[in-house]
């Protein structure tokens, strides 16, 4: 990545720089955030299509995969032996127990795509991002968020995949996870039938940290 290139000029100006040719920039943590049913993967997997320069990282999950999903690209589907195993090996930047069901960031995947110069997009649930913030601080935290409460709730309920006391606690959940909105970066609101929309405002996030002044600089 090109390196700031100063001139110094004291043509009637005291110590002015002028600066030409690029910022120097660093490869990006992107946490892709919201509540359960906001439409993370549908985000992701688009961002994925777009960006080519950007590792998307593959989340391990102890669940068992719903029909629409394949192991090794929507997730890892291990058992919670295997998870277990590698929560005592300290393979995982972070992981967190979910509705009963373990998710969990491999160390390695992270690791090797910073040192590669690529940004790094991670999908995680509140909590999980929350982790992320405390372990890199200068990782950029995009939360996801419906039009509604309504629109939200309807996809949870387009899904079919929880018992009605599962979507009930998905409910209480959210609400605790809102309460960490202003801990995020970002704000982008994912609306129905606008998806477009919604990834070309994450572009947009992205472009713009590319061009800080002070840039982030995220490290594992």
């Amino acid at each position: 990545m090109a390196a700031l290139k100063r001139l110094s000029y004291n043509h009637g100006m005291k110590n002015s720089h002028f600066v030409f040719g690029e910022a120097q920039t660093y490869p990006l943590i992107i946490v892709i955030s919201g509540p359960s049913g906001i439409g993370k993967d549908a985000v992701v997997g688009l961002l994925q299509n777009t960006n080519q320069n950007t590792h998307f990282v593959i989340t391990f999950n102890s669940r068992k995969p719903r029909k629409d999903e394949v192991d090794g690209k929507d997730y890892f589907f291990v058992s919670r032996e295997v998870f277990e195993g590698m929560i005592a090996r300290d393979e995982l930047l972070e992981h967190a127990r979910v509705y009963s069901d373990y998710k969990g960031i491999p160390k390695s995947q992270v690791r090797e795509a910073l040192e590669s110069g690529k940004d790094v997009v991670l999908r995680l649930d509140v909590q999980g991002a929350m982790t992320v913030k405390r372990l890199i601080p200068d990782a950029v935290l995009i939360f996801l968020t419906a039009s509604s409460k309504q629109e939200w709730t309807n996809r949870l309920q387009a899904r079919r995949s929880e018992s009605p006391e599962e979507f009930a606690l998905r409910l209480r959940i959210a609400e605790d996870e809102y309460s960490h909105l202003d801990e995020f970066d970002y704000l982008v609101v994912n609306s129905d039938k606008h998806l477009e929309k919604t990834i070309e405002d994450i572009q947009a996030i992205i472009r713009s940290e590319h061009l800080r002044t002070k840039p982030r600089k995220a490290t594992l």
